[in-house]
Parts: C-alpha cells; sequence; structure tokens
C-alpha cells in the first residue's frame, strides 16, 4: 500500500534544519534561545522483532480440531518472502466460525497449569475456532481444524478461514483469508472474491492435496521480473492482503 505524500505549501522563508548543510553565501540565523539545546537527530526506523519464537507460541497451537475428530482436515503450506525464499520465524494466527456459524468460540485454547502458571494448551474437547502456528526452518506450517463454516447471518458469504501473518520486516500484521475449493460456485457470489480478478482470487483459495489435505501457500510479495513473474502463474503473485477499517 502507498501513502499519498503530504505537499506543505512555503510561507516566507525556510527555517534552516539542524546538520543540513547551507549553500555557500547563505545567511546563517541566529536560533530563537540560543541557550536551548540542540535537537537530538532522529534515529533511523527499525522493525519490531522477531520474537514471534518467545512466549506466544502454545502448545497444540495448531490444532483446532478436538483431538480424535472425524471431520479433521488438514491445512498447510509455506510463507515466503518477494524472492520465493521460506520466512523462518513468521507467525500466522487463524480464526474461523464453529460449526454451527457462530464467531464467539470457546474458551480452553490457552490453559495454565494452576501449579507454575505455564501454557499448557487445549483441553482437546472444545472447538475454540483460535490457532497460533510459527513457522518452521523452511518456512512451513500445519493446521488441523474443521471444515470452514460460512459466518452465521451472512448467508452470501462462502465459507473461510481468516488468517493474519505476522513476520520479520513487517510493522502492520497482514490479514488474509483461506478458501476451499469445494465451495467454488458459492465463489463468484462472494462478497470478496467477487470483485477480485481471477488471477488474484486465486491467492486465496487452497489447493485439494489428498483426502481432507489442503496446501495454501503465503507470498508477502510478488515476484520480480527476474524471479520469472512473466511466466510464473499465481504462484508468482503476491497474496491478496486486507484492510479493514
Amino acid at each position: 500500500m502507498s501513502a499519498t505524500p503530504h505537499e506543505a505549501a512555503s510561507h516566507g522563508p525556510t527555517p534552516r534544519r539542524e546538520g543540513v548543510p547551507q549553500q555557500p553565501g547563505a545567511v546563517q540565523e541566529p536560533p530563537e534561545n540560543p541557550e536551548a539545546p540542540e535537537p537530538l537527530a532522529p534515529t533511523p526506523s527499525q522493525t519490531i522483532g522477531p520474537f514471534y519464537g518467545f512466549a506466544l507460541p502454545f502448545p497444540g497451537g495448531g490444532d483446532m480440531a478436538p483431538a480424535g475428530h472425524p471431520d479433521t482436515v488438514t491445512v498447510y503450506g509455506r510463507v515466503v518472502d518477494g524472492a520465493g525464499e521460506p520466512v523462518p520465524d513468521a507467525l500466522l494466527e487463524f480464526w474461523q466460525a464453529g460449526p454451527d456459524g457462530g464467531l464467539r468460540g470457546a474458551p480452553g485454547s490457552l490453559r495454565r497449569d494452576p501449579a507454575t502458571g505455564a501454557v499448557v494448551g487445549r483441553d482437546g474437547v472444545d472447538f475454540t475456532g483460535f490457532g497460533r502456528v510459527p513457522t518452521d526452518a523452511d518456512g512451513r506450517y500445519v493446521l488441523r481444524t474443521l471444515p470452514a463454516t460460512a459466518p452465521a447471518g451472512r448467508p452470501d458469504a462462502t465459507p473461510y478461514i481468516a488468517v493474519c501473518v505476522f513476520a520479520r520486516g513487517l510493522l502492520h500484521h497482514l490479514f488474509t483469508r483461506i478458501y476451499f475449493p469445494e465451495d467454488r460456485a458459492a465463489h463468484a457470489a462472494d462478497p470478496l472474491l467477487s470483485r477480485l480478478p481471477a488471477r488474484r482470487a486465486r491467492t486465496l483459495v487452497a489447493r485439494a492435496d489428498g483426502e481432507r489435505r489442503y496446501r495454501f501457500d503465503i507470498r508477502l510479495q510478488a515476484a520480480d521480473a527476474g524471479d520469472g513473474a512473466a511466466d510464473g502463474g499465481e504462484e508468482c503473485e503476491e497474496t491478496v492482503f486486507l484492510e479493514f477499517r
């Protein structure tokens, strides 16, 4: 996303900026308050972290489906950058509606040991609708969950899983969605997918890869022309990310 530069109109002399060389012959104006301390130069911008491997992941974070549930599906994939290189320290959070379409979820993901206070993970019984998974050294993640459903009260929506991406270099986390190929007939009426060009919409649809198994890769940036974007197809397209206002 690009930001519109702010345009400032010039009224009168331009104030002297500390640390900026003046043109030869320029008149140096004395500071308004000679006793005031010199202003500090701004420090360079800096990314936050990555600290995602500490404290945030919890046992069973990717096992959203209750243990042994017969309807469990597996969603897996990789998080890669614009050059197709893996992002080994990303953190993915998943939210989805419950089997009844409810969005309230259920407690039970982040249980703590009453004696030590350590997070012991899920209770193994309830579907909470929430998952948190770090990527490994190859940028891979695995999620085991129940089939996606559309949110209750949204008859025009197609079933999906919401995804939030945290990764190095991202000052703001990214939001996207996972749709599924068996719902393709409903994609044309979905409020989001129907507004996207077909090439872009395909970056939000997981690929079937065996029985009850799907692959969904997340590309943080489109490939450059030198990386084969011209003939690489959708796998070189940046994943569609969403902005909530």
